[in-house]
């Protein structure tokens, strides 16, 4: 039985790229996760949520305001956040509670906001808006390509003076120590090239990214005491490069991959056939590459996972695990060969189903300790279930999302009857101009309700499929006379749903209920505070 102390700390893990379908209490058949295993048995799996947005920009910073990628406008990686956005920080500064954040953000800074505003970009005023709200105690966005364009990035990266403090010499020890392999003759093998991925990392294991954003994270709960905190634990794996430190490297082989989801009539859909042509996705549906990256990918979820083990024991050895709402998901997925397509830029399955786990510490929430949820839950609840479970205002004239604690505590409100993902292929300039499409008609919209996805494309026929009986999405309905109604009920879902985007942010509902009293039409002149219409 959980005590009765409130939640007065929370911790929001999420890894980059990691699929739902790769961890042990989601169902991997050699993928075992015993740590992230033993979080859903001390709260609730949800076995349907869905991101936001399948690239890392628009999904985190989903995650960060709680509201969708058409309402926040970070339609891209890099694409900065508008200033009036409110994030988490935001919403918990006020109220004393530090909100730090210890790996990546991917958070780019508003230059031309800054100037306009005539805010130093350098400046402690602009420190929090450039860092999305986040008290960066350690950002490290990994992923520095040896080139001059990432000098600045790199040489200002605390995980580069900590990797030369260790012995790991030259420009870019990041690229040449923890994204590199050795060749039989010392030369160094790029991490970048996935016919490397077998090899194990120059890195030591205890030097590693994994390791060293786990110790930082130990470092400032520990730092922090009684003090109040919300830390955003942000691991940048297991996103490419795929290259792990030994052991990890080879704790899985061919024999523990996973058959690919590759069907032999694929959908002629035009946006679809035209990701296929992309490098990655090539590459992918050749089973030598599928068959050396995924093995390194799965020794990457091990690593996150051992970690973690040492994160959950250090919170129970502080008593930090009987106050603090924990959070785990991922920003996204990887397709890793499925449907012949690589990364993640498209609103199948693979690449937009991430997994979330859950854990509300307080007795309240013993009633569905180790339960799966099959409710279609999003990357934006995160934000409103911590405000819930901190017991700060909720901010419903913003936020998007919606708190999954009454979930938790056993409770049955009425629930959402889709889930929408966003994808913006227009900053992809070969599928854009393969399909002719101009620059602000590249978008495809997912609405994904209880047994049905339904995804919409600008100026091309939709998609469907029957996730009840097609659960891997080899058929495609959406031109299949047969399911016209069905097209179109999801068609007026999209449309409900972009009526209900919440543009009205500078007003709580509050204040309008407020405003709204004093006009009481038809009601005794002495209740009206405006004389309007008064004979």
């Amino acid at each position: 039985m959980s005590d009765a102390k409130p939640v007065r700390n929370v911790l929001y893990i999420m890894c980059d790229q990691l699929r739902r379908d790769y961890l042990s209490c989601y169902g991997h058949a050699h993928l075992h996760t015993p740590n992230i295993d033993r979080l859903a048995a001390a709260g609730v799996r949800f076995s349907r949520a869905y991101t936001q947005g399948t690239i890392c920009g628009p999904s985190r910073m989903s995650a960060y305001t709680g509201r969708y990628v058409s309402s926040h406008q970070v339609a891209w990686n890099a694409v900065p956040l508008p200033l009036e956005e409110l994030t988490i920080g935001d919403y918990l500064r006020p109220h004393g509670i530090r909100t730090a954040l210890v790996g990546k953000t991917h958070a780019t800074p508003n230059l031309e906001a800054l100037q306009r505003l005539q805010i130093d970009p350098d400046s402690a005023q602009a420190e929090p808006l450039n860092e999305v709200g986040f008290d960066a105690y350690l950002r490290h966005d990994g992923i520095y390509p040896d080139s001059p364009l990432f000098e600045d990035k790199r040489e200002s990266a605390p995980y580069t003076q900590y990797l030369r403090d260790h012995g790991y010499h030259g420009s870019n020890p990041w690229h040449e120590w923890a994204n590199a392999a050795e060749g039989e003759n010392g030369e160094v093998l790029s991490g970048w090239h996935m016919r490397n991925a077998g090899k194990p990392a120059r890195v030591a294991e205890e030097h590693s990214e994994t390791v060293y954003t786990t110790d930082r994270a130990i470092d400032f709960i520990d730092e922090q005491g009684e003090q109040p905190w919300c830390l955003h634990l942000s691991y940048i794996k297991p996103h490419w490069p795929y290259i792990a430190p030994a052991p990890y490297h080879a704790l899985y082989g061919t024999e523990h991959v996973q058959a690919p989801i590759q069907p032999e009539h694929t959908s002629d859909h035009p946006v679809y056939q035209a990701f296929r042509q992309h490098q990655e996705s090539q590459n992918f549906s050749r089973d030598e590459v599928r068959l050396t990256v995924i093995p390194t990918y799965m020794g990457l979820i091990k690593q996150i996972d051992d970690q973690l083990g040492r994160l959950f024991d250090f919170l129970q050895s502080t008593g930090r695990w009987d106050d603090t709402l924990i959070v785990f998901t991922s920003d996204h997925g990887d397709f890793l060969g499925d449907h012949f397509l690589g990364e993640k830029e498209f609103l199948l399955e693979p690449a937009v189903g991430i997994p979330l786990i859950v854990r509300d510490p307080r007795a309240g929430a013993d009633v569905s300790r180790g339960t799966v949820d099959e409710r279609l839950v999003e990357t934006i609840d995160a934000l409103p279930t911590f405000l819930d479970a901190l017991g700060l205002p909720a901010a419903d004239h913003r936020l998007e999302g919606r708190s999954l604690i009454p979930l938790l505590q056993g409770e049955q409100p009425s629930w959402r009857r889709y889930a929408i993902a966003e994808y913006d292929y227009a900053f992809q300039a070969p599928a854009r101009e393969r399909l002719e499409q101009p620059i602000d008609r590249c978008r495809m919209t997912m609405v994904c309700s209880e047994r049905w996805k339904y995804l919409a494309y600008d100026g091309f026929r939709p998609q469907l499929f029957d996730l009840e009986n097609d659960p891997q999405e080899l058929h495609d309905l959406g031109s299949d006379p047969a399911y016209a109604e069905v097209r179109e009920t999801h068609l007026g879902y999209l449309f409900d749903w972009l009526r209900g985007l919440k543009r009205r942010t500078t007003i709580s509902h509050t204040e309008v209920e407020l405003r709204g009293q004093w006009f009481r039409y038809g009601e005794p002149e002495a209740e009206k505070v405006v004389k309007i219409g008064v004979w």
